[in-house]
């Protein structure tokens, strides 16, 4: 299993959108869309986990792919690096 990053994505964009995007290279395990907590709109990137070859696929298929004038970014996601962000 791949945990894969999208970024860049409409704000507008629905969890259907942003599934339908994927669904086309595999199966779905899991996906998260970050969303503004006051509008609900996406903040412009999301999380999704699919099996390894079908990530790969999704990855080469979609990453710098135009969706509504935006050209979304897609890779396998990185750990944080420690001591970075949050509230102190």
């Amino acid at each position: 299993m791949i945990r894969l990053y999208a970024g860049n994505l409409p704000s507008d964009i629905t969890e259907n959108e942003f599934q339908e995007l994927f669904s086309e290279f595999g199966k779905i395990f899991s996906y998260e869309l970050s969303r503004d907590i006051f509008t609900g709109r996406c903040r412009g990137f999301g999380f999704i986990e699919m099996e390894g070859h079908e990530a790969r696929a999704a990855i080469t298929g979609l990453n710098g792919r135009t969706v509504r004038g935006n050209s979304i970014r897609v890779n396998e996601e990185r750990p944080r690096a420690k001591g970075r962000g949050g509230r102190r």
